[in-house]
């Protein structure tokens, strides 16, 4: 990451992609590169923070925990994606911790660098509305799951949500996902979710390989 400039950095980012060359260097000067280690907080469910942070590379979680500590996972975060962007705009405290799952080397953009650059570029306006927009349907989605499916129908979307195609016509899950996280992103006991998986993979739904990946058949469609 050190031997990149700032300005090469941004144009990695699909947030930026679309800036002019002047809009993306008043960017680059105004960005920090950072470093988090695993298991590190970048963002914590009921503070505020100043910044808003874009992955370049690692990955990240997205929790929200009750008064009790109970957890559900939110999702998972990858290099292009950016985080923090809600409390820039409204003041308010974060509504979920986002933690890194391996380290992860961040850019941070600071509050009033983010207020000064948003009215500015139009281009990066319209593309925070549109990240906003996604993770409202993402929302709507996991309303919906929650409220209207069964554990069955939760788990199948959960792991559709991950599968992509692996190139030999194969939908893949290439993370590894253990059942306690699994029930965290769908609301269950983690031995209701181990009795879902081993039916599911009983009944060729889903195949389990022995580097923790799945591959995930089509008519697991018919479950979500």
């Amino acid at each position: 990451m050190s031997m990149l400039s700032n300005l090469e950095l941004l144009r990695r980012v699909p947030l930026f992609a679309s800036l002019t060359p002047s809009q993306s260097a008043s960017i680059a000067d105004a960005i920090i590169k950072k470093r988090f280690k695993r298991a590190e907080v970048v963002v914590e469910q009921g503070k505020k923070s100043d910044a808003l942070y874009i992955i370049l590379t690692g990955r990240a979680r997205v929790t929200s925990a009750d008064s009790r500590g109970r957890e559900v996972i939110l999702a998972t975060l990858h290099p292009g994606d950016y985080l923090g962007e809600m409390s820039l705009i409204d003041d308010e405290p974060h509504s979920a911790t986002v933690r890194t799952e391996i380290q992860c080397d961040v850019l941070m953009l600071g509050r009033e660098a983010f207020a000064r650059c948003l009215p500015e570029n139009s281009s990066m306006a319209y593309n925070i509305m549109r990240g906003l927009v996604q993770r409202l349907r993402h929302a709507d989605r996991k309303i919906e799951s929650l409220a209207l499916m069964d554990v069955y129908g939760r788990v199948a979307r959960s792991l559709l949500e991950f599968a992509v195609d692996d190139g030999a016509g194969n939908l893949k899950v290439r993370e590894k996902i253990s059942r306690q996280d699994l029930a965290k992103m769908v609301g269950a006991s983690r031995e209701m979710v181990s009795r879902v998986m081993k039916d599911l993979e009983e009944r060729g739904f889903v195949q389990t390989l022995e580097d923790g990946s799945m591959i995930v058949k089509e008519r697991l469609l018919s479950l979500a």
